[in-house]
């Protein structure tokens, strides 16, 4: 096919947006799945993404429009992740298109994350076509809608497609607008062989599967190739496009969106991002790629049975060839045993492949507090990464600890202004200006230190608005800040699960918590047990474990009172000596109890 009959285009929208929706509503216009094997979120393959109603994995498929002009067009379309967590596989989709449709739910307006998608399409110098989805809803508010597209994004009003992906209304007018707006396919003029790899699976018996954008030239089953970033040479053996299963082609062509097979077994030799070209005749000019993706988030992951550590192991170890942005490295604890540290992109990244390890794997884990990266400036002047309080220098070493902030955008109805700045300010952030959207919602700019949203922010900011309010960040700065290490100690000695990385102001609170909830969890011994939070040798909390009350006197029966207070006596010199050489047994679910209530 010509390439001035293609087009490459993704759907970006703010969470629950409708994007899914919409992609069915496209895949059965163009019949390229039928009626009868169509089904919701019919692009959401894993069991995870239809639960949750989120789209976690961007899913290209290669469809084919008859115009009006009389002409067929090819459309290689990209279904996108909405939440911020996966804001990378959004970039990566963008990188491989040349327009994108900006989907606005009619009921809800202009949220935080379709500003930051329109930002991120702009900055790729993409066509936008705004798309207000449901406006069959009887909550719709059209002027609404149209005054926020021009007022916050700048986008002309009469550029807007009205549209309901569930009921079907303005599909043709969506695919009209792709074909005759949107540019077609850019850079296909060259002669030489440029291939963008944008993602990549791993199959159990055809090793890698590569997903690539073709820019220039023409790539076929038996080609030799060369990945550009490091030399690497490799045969192809399969070619094809998504439909939306994989459909074999003798060859993919400029401006195609398809798969490739290589000899290629390890997704790590993989680089998202990088270029393909001929072995033949290479071409000297790399494609734009994107920036390499550094996790925010690092938590441990430990097996609840001992015996499941190596079938953990083997989970990760899928897991990370399907999902370039997890890492994961061994590491062992004194309470926990062997598991592994784990880096994330954020909190909904990590309590999605916590769930996939648990159902598709069948491993019940545990996983500890969740911690970012410090910066840790020595008395040297040497500069060193910390992701677990474990690793943290002694504080006479140490000249500050610096920790990483986000820019945050908040978009709250003007009614509950004031409690969204008090949980600010708790949470240690500033507020650097407000900017008022229309006559009932204001978006607030931020800068909040990334270890205070890890847990509850989002949770507290949906339940302070009610569930209007919504969030984007992006990495921010390293600050100074006046960080400690705290310690639990049980009975003297300090148990490493529960150590932390807290700031000065916070660590009272939050080693009282530990310490209460451990009191309540440790069984009675024969002797008492002090539960201590500790930074340094300072003790800032403590609780009792009561000691088990044993009656000494019982056989005990008549005679003088000095035989009773000998009998204590002994009990309570017993006592003193098992202190001293006794050992606290704490459960292991004792562990697991402590970390699920954090």
């Amino acid at each position: 096919m010509s390439v001035a009959l293609k087009r490459n285009f993704c759907i970006i929208a703010h969470v629950d947006h409708g994007k899914t929706t919409l992609s069915d509503r496209l895949l059965e216009y163009t019949n390229t799945v039928s009626q009868r094997v169509l089904t919701d979120q019919h692009l959401d393959s894993m069991d995870l993404e239809r639960e949750r109603g989120i789209t976690i994995k961007m899913h290209p498929v290669t469809m084919t429009y008859p115009a009006k002009d009389g002409k067929v067009y090819q459309l290689n379309l990209m279904d996108t992740p909405g939440h911020v967590d996966f804001a990378y596989e959004v970039s990566r989709s963008l990188a491989a298109c040349e327009g994108a449709l900006l989907l606005i739910d009619a009921a809800q307006g202009v949220e935080a994350q379709t500003v930051a998608n329109a930002h991120l399409a702009n900055q790729q110098n993409l066509h936008v076509i705004p798309v207000i989805n449901k406006i069959d809803l009887p909550s719709a508010d059209l002027d609404n809608c149209v005054r926020q597209l021009e007022e916050i994004l700048a986008i002309p009003s009469e550029d807007a497609i009205l549209a309901s992906g569930k009921s079907g209304i303005g599909i043709q007018d969506i695919l009209e607008a792709v074909v005759n707006k949107f540019p077609a396919p850019r850079w296909a003029d060259r002669s030489d062989l440029r291939v963008l790899v944008f993602d990549c699976v791993y199959d159990a018996y055809r090793g890698v599967i590569i997903y690539v954008r073709v820019f220039s030239g023409t790539l076929r089953t038996g080609d030799m190739v060369v990945m550009m970033s490091d030399g690497s040479r490799t045969e192809i053996k399969e070619t094809g496009v998504f439909t939306p299963k994989m459909e074999k082609r003798d060859a993919l062509e400029a401006g195609d969106v398809g798969y490739i097979v290589c000899n290629i077994k390890n997704v790590a030799d993989i680089k998202i991002g990088d270029t393909i070209t001929s072995f033949v005749s290479p071409s000297k000019e790399m494609l734009p790629g994107y920036k390499e993706v550094r996790p925010m988030v690092f938590s441990g992951i430990y097996p609840l049975e001992t015996s499941n550590y190596e079938k953990l192991k083997a989970s990760l170890g899928r897991l990370r060839l399907n999902d370039a942005a997890f890492v994961y490295q061994a590491e062992s604890s004194v309470a926990l045993g062997f598991g592994f540290r784990c880096g994330f992109l954020g909190l909904l990244h990590m309590e999605i492949i916590q769930e996939r390890i648990r159902r598709e794997y069948d491993v019940d884990i545990i996983s500890t507090y969740p911690s970012v990266v410090y910066k840790v400036r020595l008395a040297s002047g040497e500069v060193i990464e910390v992701d677990n309080p474990i690793n943290l220098p002694d504080p006479s070493a140490m000249e500050e600890i610096l920790e990483p902030t986000i820019q945050a955008s908040i978009h709250i109805p003007n009614t509950c202004l004031g409690d969204i700045l008090a949980l600010i300010m708790e949470k240690r952030g500033t507020c650097d200006h407000t900017d008022t959207l229309d006559a009932t919602r204001v978006m607030l700019t931020c800068t909040l230190p990334l270890n205070e949203i890890l847990v509850d922010f989002n949770d507290r900011l949906k339940s302070i608005s009610r569930g209007y309010g919504s969030m984007d960040y992006e990495l921010g700065e390293y600050r100074v800040s006046d960080l400690v290490k705290m310690d639990i100690l049980v009975n003297g000695d300090p148990v490493e699960a529960f150590a932390t990385i807290v700031h000065r102001e916070k660590a009272a609170l939050r080693g009282r918590e530990i310490c209460e909830r451990l009191a309540e969890i440790i069984p009675p011994h024969l002797f008492t047990i002090a539960v201590q939070a500790a930074i340094g040798g300072k003790v800032i909390a403590r609780e009792s474990v009561r000691a088990m009350r044993k009656d000494v006197t019982a056989k005990c029966y008549g005679g003088d009172i000095s035989r009773k207070r000998k009998l204590l006596e002994k009990q309570k010199e017993g006592k003193r000596k098992m202190k001293q050489i006794g050992r606290v047994s704490i459960p292991p679910d004792a562990f697991i109890q402590v970390l699920r209530n954090n």
